[in-house]
């Protein structure tokens, strides 16, 4: 695990943010689980920059304690920024702190949906705090960028479940669900066609 992941979990079990589903407050959000650090990361070391130099461009809803940016900072080029939002100030200040001395991080306090838009277009976003099936979020992608969206319940069917309806139903997107390694949680992934 990288040393930055290992300082995040460090970070939440200071601030008391669930380390997993079973920690948490039925409904409420807890820490990205392995799995879904090590894909996100996959995903972050293949942002390998544009044309003109310009770097890629990874956004995150729902910063919670840093665990999933921290998979993602710890894998992503020097040339791509990472720009996560956190609604929970004091949250947002402890990630803010872990990631002081990385220019390519920048930690917003605010709702994702408003303090995120127009800083795209992303190449990666990962909706970490709920609400992720908003279709104006696949505008925020560039055309080949990647939506990841986690805590998800491998299996479910399609029909009334707003996110795989959102993943699977949106025609810009080409999507798949990702099980975990342990075989009770998924990732919904989508990237952007047209």
């Amino acid at each position: 695990m990288p040393e930055l992941v290992q300082q995040a979990y460090a970070v939440a079990r200071r601030i008391g943010f669930p380390l997993s589903a079973e920690e948490a407050i039925p409904g409420r959000s807890s820490a990205s689980l392995p799995g879904t650090g090590r894909f996100l990361a996959m995903l972050a070391v293949g942002c390998t920059g544009r044309a003109g130099g310009a770097g890629d461009r990874i956004g995150e809803l729902g910063t919670g304690a840093g665990i999933g940016t921290a998979w993602m900072a710890s894998a992503m080029p020097a040339n791509c920024t990472l720009i996560t939002a956190e609604i929970d100030a004091r949250r947002a200040a402890a990630v803010r702190e872990l990631f002081a001395g990385d220019p390519r991080v920048e930690v917003i306090t605010g709702d994702a949906r408003g303090v995120l838009a127009g800083r795209g277009p992303f190449d990666l976003l990962f909706s970490d705090g709920g609400g992720g099936q908003d279709p104006a979020l696949v505008d925020w992608l560039r055309v080949g960028g990647h939506i990841v969206m986690d805590d998800v319940t491998p299996g479910r069917p399609r029909a009334g479940d707003a996110k795989r309806e959102f993943f699977f139903g949106d025609p810009r997107l080409v999507s798949a669900e990702v099980v975990l390694p342990d075989v009770r949680n998924a990732l919904l992934v989508g990237t952007r066609t047209r």
